[in-house]
């Protein structure tokens, strides 16, 4: 039997795998947050106890990008009297963040942060990464949804990438 095979993975595409995982995982804390009613700190310990690991320590264990991770989920319910109603004025007439679902919510918050907040990765880059975000969630119209709000997020939050 031969060896396995190292990975061809590039430094900058493990970390695009980290991040993408974080991401996700950080729209996961939020959706547990807010349907479970727990605290930040607490849903972000249970993700790093419970939920990250190394690869190969089993199905249960993602591998990611924990720091990263952290800030997103930190970042969120400290800046939320900010990134809520800004990501509310995008919405069409009628439509506000509490009738959105909560994964969309969810989903919304952490993109909207990134954009507003974490200037380091650019406005695009964010939009992809959480459509493909919804479409891990949803099949119907949702991603759609998704890449329109944020790329109206964007243009507003980033206008000199467009």
């Amino acid at each position: 039997m031969s060896a396995p095979q190292k990975s061809k993975e590039t430094p900058s595409e493990a970390r695009a795998r980290l991040r993408r995982a974080a991401r996700l995982a950080a729209v996961q804390a939020l959706y547990q947050m807010e349907i479970g009613g727990r605290g930040a700190s607490t849903v972000i310990r249970e993700f790093r106890d419970h939920r990250f690991g190394a690869a190969g320590e089993g199905e249960e264990f993602v591998e990611a990008d924990e720091d990263f991770f952290d800030s997103l989920v930190s970042g969120v319910v400290e800046r939320q009297a900010v990134v809520d109603p800004a990501i509310d004025g995008l919405l069409a007439d009628g439509w506000r963040m509490e009738r959105l679902d909560a994964t969309v919510r969810a989903i919304l918050r952490v993109a909207g942060y990134e954009l507003f907040q974490r200037k380091d990765v650019p406005a695009r880059v964010v939009i992809d990464e959480y459509v493909d975000v919804a479409n891990a969630f949803f099949e119907g119209s949702e991603p759609k949804f998704v890449n329109a709000a944020l790329d109206r997020c964007a243009r507003q939050a980033r206008p000199d990438e467009f």
